[in-house]
């Protein structure tokens, strides 16, 4: 809007002759209309012999051409073949054998199977081989390892959420420990479950819980490992066949048993007096095995002297007196006197042992005095 009809609303302003793209229907060379650039979108005019204008066809015709001649067409019809038939019948069939191929056969290894369903109800399954079903979406496969062994693992050391458990004797453990399972049932397995995975792993903390409720900590820690797996395995089967899971529990380990954080420190103080206290009580027994041994063994060299005694006890008894004077008089000092060669004077005192010979001491003479003097 120009500054004139703003300020004179009532006035007209006079109407252009030519659009943005210069006077339609008019030569440029007539003087009637205004030069400007030629419409793209306006076929070009004809001149007196039917001809069209020297100027050309327009961008568009020009752009179409080109289309139609980079897909092979003759005047904007579907490409052919050399023998006349349309070339996207032949991609069609292509594309429609290939579609067939890949979605109805099927190649099934050794350990696994196929589950074919119709609109997603279970049809039938497929074993080892090469298999045949309908091509998508009509029948789907779905192809199973039913002989892998998976592995679910709960509370490990690398994990830093603690799986506490309370034992049968009012204390808390920290367990970690990995369940091991497999396909057993197909099609249980797929359409009665929806997460068996997550399924699994919460069978496998109720089983858990309840089984070491049921044991002491001692027992938890080490001594009854094997029975709680067992127990453990059993009871999770029982409720995953229960649910129609299709799965085979293969075992249960127990990777980690300890006490939480919080008392880790105090406990293994805890545990090694009482290692220390079983350490003292295995070495007491060994010695009290000792003088068992040593008690039965003279015992038994007792009854074999009083055999001999019994078959003749002067014997024994000489023996036994000779034997006893032997032990008696090895260690003290002696004196040997031989009855033809007795001199009228010994020094008996010489022959006493010094450390037998008592000294004097001052104090002796003095009460010596005293008791003379009385």
């Amino acid at each position: 809007m120009s500054k004139e009809l703003m300020e004179n609303p009532g006035q007209t302003l006079p109407v252009s002759e030519g659009g943005p793209w210069g006077t339609q229907g008019e030569e440029p060379s007539s003087g009637k209309g205004k030069e400007g650039p030629r419409n793209p979108w306006t076929p070009p005019p004809r001149d007196d012999r039917g001809g069209a204008d020297s100027r050309g066809p327009s961008a568009i015709d020009e752009l179409m051409r080109r289309a139609r001649d980079s897909f092979g067409g003759q005047g904007g019809g579907t490409p052919r073949s050399p023998g006349g038939r349309a070339i996207w019948f032949y991609a069609a069939i292509a594309i429609v054998v290939l579609w067939i191929a890949t979605t109805s056969i099927h190649r099934i290894g050794p350990q696994e199977r196929g589950i074919v369903s119709i609109l997603g109800s279970y049809s039938r399954t497929l074993g080892p081989g090469i298999n045949w079903s309908l091509p998508a979406p009509l029948e789907n496969v779905t192809i199973l390892d039913v002989e892998e062994i998976r592995t679910v693992d709960l509370g490990s050391a690398g994990d830093e959420s603690e799986k506490l458990v309370l034992t049968g004797d009012q204390n808390i453990i920290n367990l970690g420990y990995s369940v091991r399972w497999n396909i057993r049932d197909p099609q249980q397995y797929l359409f009665q479950i929806a997460n068996p995975e997550e399924t699994i792993t919460a069978v496998s903390e109720s089983a858990m819980r309840a089984v070491v409720a049921t044991v002491s900590l001692t027992d938890a820690l080490g001594a009854g490992r094997n029975a709680i797996e067992a127990q453990v395995q059993e009871r999770m089967q029982q409720i995953l066949d229960s649910y129609g899971a299709g799965v085979r529990i293969q075992g249960v380990a127990i990777k980690q048993a300890d006490p939480p954080a919080a008392v880790n420190d105090a406990f293994k103080e805890v545990s090694a007096a009482q290692q220390a206290a079983e350490t003292y009580l295995n070495q007491a027994r060994a010695y009290a095995q000792q003088l068992s041994a040593r008690s039965q063994g003279e015992a038994a060299a007792f009854d074999k002297v009083y055999e001999e005694y019994r078959l003749a006890p002067d014997v024994t008894r000489r023996r036994m007196y000779y034997e006893t004077m032997e032990s008696v008089l090895s260690g003290v000092n002696k004196t040997i006197v031989e009855t033809p060669g007795v001199t009228p004077y010994l020094p008996l005192p010489a022959l006493r042992p010094r450390a037998n010979v008592s000294v004097e001491t001052p104090a002796q003479p003095q009460a010596q005095q005293q008791g003379g003097a009385q």
